[in-house]
């Protein structure tokens, strides 16, 4: 199998191509164009904000499974493992960032309930956190979960966009540099498992992939809806 795929153009962009329709309407939603353009209702950010918290608390034990799979399954565990637990220590950091977020913005994240979207996504990760589920299924999976953000956030920093001064934090913390190149280690790591495995294990990852997209894109649709306590106070 290894040599079969030896020479062709990663399986990743690959699938980013076969699948583009799919990972726009991820990466460029119309939340995403909305903060891009500076459209964006504030009631929606907030609603993404309480959600998008209750989502990171439950990525810490999902990515904390990737590594011991990393740390079990990997034929590179040392570099694997490396990456991926500094991916797990950034979210202690992300999750008190998102409570400063909250508290700066007025929602109270205690009395946050979590909209079937989130808890959709969040059954989801712990589907992924079973031991019978490939390391290569699941170190995919937190790719995409990252890269999706990454691509999304750096779009509303481009030079013509039009990111409302408030939300500039928001979008640099997924948007830097160095979050960039952590999602471009974890595509490496990815695309050498996905080019040693075998064909039945390739189809399951690529649908893997494609969840992903597909929690991304309900997630945004949820964070987009405008809470009708909201629209009675206008």
């Amino acid at each position: 199998m290894e040599e079969k795929r030896q020479g062709e153009v990663g399986i990743i962009d690959k699938w980013l191509k076969k699948h583009l329709l799919m990972y726009m309407a991820a990466t460029r939603h119309p939340m995403i164009l909305s903060i891009r353009d500076g459209s964006i209702n504030i009631s929606c950010f907030k609603t993404w904000l309480g959600q998008d918290y209750l989502f990171v608390r439950a990525l810490v034990p999902f990515v904390a499974s990737v590594l011991i799979k990393a740390w079990n399954d990997s034929d590179d565990s040392n570099t694997d493992v490396e990456v991926i637990l500094s991916g797990l220590a950034s979210l202690k950091d992300e999750i008190s960032w998102f409570q400063n977020e909250a508290s700066n913005w007025g929602v109270q994240l205690s009395h946050i309930v979590a909209h079937k979207a989130t808890g959709d996504y969040c059954r989801f990760l712990e589907s992924l956190m079973l031991p019978e589920v490939e390391f290569t299924i699941s170190i995919t999976a937190y790719w995409a979960i990252e890269v999706v953000y990454q691509d999304a956030f750096t779009h509303c920093l481009e030079d013509d966009a039009k990111t409302p001064p408030e939300l500039q934090e928001t979008c640099q913390r997924w948007g830097n540099d160095e979050f960039g190149q952590y999602c471009q280690s974890l595509k490496k790591i990815a695309n050498r498992r996905l080019e040693k495995c075998s064909d039945d294990l390739l189809v399951k990852a690529e649908a893997t992939f494609l969840r992903v997209l597909e929690h991304e894109v309900q997630f945004w649709n949820m964070s987009a809806m405008v809470e009708p306590e909201d629209l009675a106070s206008k």
